[in-house]
């Protein structure tokens, strides 16, 4: 199929290059001229395993292009996909602005037939308003609702192996085309889910609903476990068991972050208030994460005395998880700007996120090119992401470098046990605080 997918952000460059590598001919547009220069270079902005060597290989194989002239993108197509971005308001609302311009630019280049695909995050009610904007239009223009559920660090086997795919509309043309489309990626067995328009827009904000609240429930069940002086790791173990429940997203932690769950939460939020439904419940997963964030500042504090002046505390993981370098709503964020308020330094490395950590930070912070090169005079270590170099360090080297032996895990990566027996400080989640 002769594809266009405009916008080649995180969603839009995945599902490109994958649809790309299945065979089809891909156009991917995008105003901003530095991102298409680096494209055009093979080069991804972002970080995302695997990402830069399918855009060559599609690229040399003539498969995927990419251009800043939409006009000439959408005349040549079968089906458009917008995965232009939908920034949040201040009252959790979403902004389609760019997806309605976006969408307007579909309809004046329409030479034929086409299948207008919305794969970006858009609120409950935005297929409608999709086609009260194509009315008009001398060509048929069939509007279908297809969510994205691909996960940071791991989005391209979640595109080529996902475990469902729905498609949301009521037209059987448009259904027949997007099963075809989808096929080379179903061939496990996996399902396409067909359903409304409405039904589809709402499917992804309750999906990643969902599993937030997942992950502030066992946030809550630690906060409890250390008032209670249990250990929520032998709760975890005894709730995970249950095949009802499951484990996966109920790890303790310091939060989570990033562009899917702190927006979708607070889209949905937003649809209950408009809809006159206060939905109290999801309105507390957002509040609970917030308050998350803010855990290891209160611990390292709490063990400091309140005087953080002039203290130097290492941070080892920026991102908000591993495999990526995305910093949006990252608990490291809202850490390093409460240690830089009280008056602490702060050295902090990531494999990858630093880039995007400068942009934020700049010079205020110290970044390292190694882990133990930002421990280097700390007082204490912060681990806010749980990249696999962190999880089995050599403890006395560690030591040598930091001689107060003070450990913050905000992800839980060590047995307390053992770290205690090796002679650090050790505070983790879910667990009373050493005395």
């Amino acid at each position: 199929m002769q594809i266009t997918v405009i916008g080649t952000g995180y969603v839009g460059l995945v599902a490109g290059v994958c649809f790309a590598d299945a065979g089809n001919h891909v156009t991917c547009v995008d105003l901003d001229a530095a991102k298409l220069a680096l494209l055009k270079a093979g080069k991804v902005p972002f970080y995302e395993p695997g990402l830069e060597e399918m855009v060559e290989r599609n690229r040399a194989a003539e498969r995927l292009e990419f251009t800043g002239d939409a006009e000439k993108a959408v005349a040549k197509s079968e089906v458009v996909f917008i995965a232009v971005g939908t920034p949040q308001g201040e009252d959790g609302s979403s902004d389609l602005q760019y997806v309605l311009k976006a969408v307007e630019g579909v309809k004046e280049a329409a030479r034929g037939e086409l299948l207008l695909v919305l794969k970006s995050t858009v609120p409950v009610g935005t297929a409608d308003a999709v086609r009260a904007v194509l009315k008009g239009c001398p060509y048929p223009i069939e509007v279908v609702s297809n969510p994205e559920f691909l996960k940071e660090g791991a989005a391209i086997g979640d595109f080529m192996r996902p475990e469902r795919v729905v498609i949301g509309t009521d037209s059987l043309a448009a259904r027949q085309k997007m099963e075809f489309l989808y096929a080379p990626f179903v061939r496990n067995g996996s399902p396409i889910l067909l359903m409304s328009n409405r039904s589809a827009e709402l499917t992804k904000y309750a999906a990643n609903t969902f599993l937030a609240m997942k992950v502030s429930f066992i946030n809550q069940i630690a906060a409890l476990c250390e008032k209670a002086g249990a250990s929520v790791h032998d709760v975890r173990k005894g709730i995970i068991t249950d095949s009802r429940i499951g484990s996966k997203f109920l790890y303790p932690g310091c939060g989570y972050g990033g562009s899917c769950f702190p927006k979708d939460v607070q889209a949905l939020v937003h649809l209950g208030k408009e809809l006159g439904m206060p939905l109290r419940l999801f309105e507390e997963i957002h509040s609970v994460n917030e308050a998350q964030k803010k855990l290891l500042y209160a611990k390292i504090s709490k063990h400091f005395g309140g005087g953080l002046s002039g203290k130097v505390i290492a941070l080892w993981g920026l991102s908000f998880k591993p495999e990526t370098d995305d910093m949006r709503e990252a608990p490291s964020v809202s850490l390093i700007r409460e240690l830089l308020e009280s008056g602490a330094t702060v050295n902090a490395y990531d494999p990858v996120a630093v880039p995007e950590a400068k942009r934020l930070f700049g010079e205020a912070v110290e970044f390292h090119s190694s882990a133990m090169g930002a421990l280097r005079g700390a007082d204490a270590l912060a681990i806010l992401t749980e990249w696999n170099e962190f999880r089995s360090p050599n403890l006395p080297a560690v030591q040598k470098e930091m001689p107060s032996g003070v450990v913050f895990d905000g992800r839980n990566l060590y047995a307390p046990e053992s770290m205690e027996q090796a002679g650090f400080t050790y505070y983790c989640v879910g667990r009373p605080d050493p005395t």
